[in-house]
């Protein structure tokens, strides 16, 4: 069995915390020493009922079986000991043994933008820009495809024609949130969908803490946009900072009580963001501007139909999208310097302003 093989399976074996995973192979001397083991001396590290599981699931494991399953649903496995796995994920406590990657890993700077499920408009709207302008930025938006935050924050990336990253609780195979297909079909497309449990694993509640550390482990810095004080985005922040990352958060209004937890942050410390001009700047990483033209087909459309002067409300009406869409898709032109925003509100396109 090669190395590659065994950390395949050893990461497909469930029941077992990754955590014990890596105690065994630490205590074995290698990966390929710890699925060798005999089930009496994996119960000395893991205690009898984890070794059984173990051993149980061993004896009947295929590694191309579990590869196969996985090209099944369009995804390839990254494993630790390869040149593919990203460095910065490596490097945390604990990393995946191995990762399932529908689509492609971006070997550029990532930053996490995380928040609550149920965000105000605002909060919503300031998540999809805050991605739009770091994605034009060359930055790749990382975050964890549930509704709210999260969701806003990949589609401010893809409306951008930026790269972003979406990580599972689940297997990648699976219709998570539901109704969110189309938005996790684009953002394999246009980055990946990343997961660390085999396809056909369902979303369960202790995987989600497990997710966030992947989410930061990926990243440079985490934003955190609208969050209560129990919200998992907190918990991603927490883990950032173990991990030697950045946290920002976005300040809110005291009456909304999904500022709580950005409020807790800014009072522990967290750098102050209320644009991604600031998380740039803090980071050393070049403004928006400095990205050249847009790739993506929304950006094309706006800027063929900013030829003449227009108001965001006659894009909206011309059926370019909602109304925070096409906000943040100017904002996020306007940033690269290639829309202007004229007196009064109207918007065109930089080569066709008046000089």
């Amino acid at each position: 069995m090669t190395e590659r093989e065994a950390w395949m399976l050893l990461n497909a074996a469930p029941g077992v915390s990754v955590r014990a995973k890596h105690r065994l192979v630490a205590a074995a001397g290698g990966v390929r020493e710890a699925v060798g083991l005999r089930e009496a001396a994996v119960a000395e590290q893991l205690g009898e009922p984890a070794a059984r599981r173990l051993q149980e699931f061993l004896r009947s494991a295929d590694p191309d079986r579990v590869l196969a399953e996985a090209r099944r649903c369009g995804a390839e496995i990254v494993t630790l000991a390869e040149e593919g796995y990203p460095p910065a994920l490596r490097a945390i406590p604990d990393p995946p043994l191995a990762l399932y990657v529908r689509g492609r890993l971006p070997e550029v700077v990532c930053v996490a933008v995380v928040g609550t499920r149920n965000p105000s408009a605002d909060g919503e709207y300031v998540a999809r820009r805050m991605a739009s302008d770091l994605a034009a930025a060359g930055v790749c938006v990382v975050s964890g495809l549930a509704r709210g935050i999260d969701t806003a924050a990949h589609r401010g990336a893809l409306e951008a024609g930026g790269l972003t990253v979406a990580v599972l609780g689940c297997g990648v195979d699976v219709r998570y949130p539901a109704g969110g297909e189309s938005v996790a079909e684009r953002v394999a497309a246009q980055g990946a969908v990343v997961s660390e449990y085999p396809p056909g694993t369902p979303p369960a509640k202790h995987h989600f803490p497990q997710r966030n550390r992947i989410i930061s482990g990926l990243s440079r810095a985490v934003v955190v946009v609208e969050a209560t004080l129990r919200s998992g985005a907190l918990i991603t922040a927490d883990l950032a900072l173990e991990q030697g990352r950045e946290v920002f958060a976005v300040p809110g209004s005291v009456l909304n009580p999904r500022s709580a937890g950005p409020h807790r942050l800014l009072r522990e410390g967290a750098g102050w963001a209320e644009s991604a001009a600031d998380v740039l700047q803090a980071l050393g990483l070049p403004p928006a501007a400095a990205c050249g033209e847009p790739v993506g087909p929304a950006e094309r459309r706006v800027l063929e139909a900013l030829r003449e002067p227009r108001y965001p409300d006659e894009l909206v009406a011309a059926g370019f999208g909602a109304a925070a869409s096409v906000n943040v898709l100017l904002v996020a032109l306007e940033v690269r310097g290639l829309v202007h925003r004229l007196p009064g509100g109207r918007y065109v396109a930089a080569e066709h302003a008046s000089v």
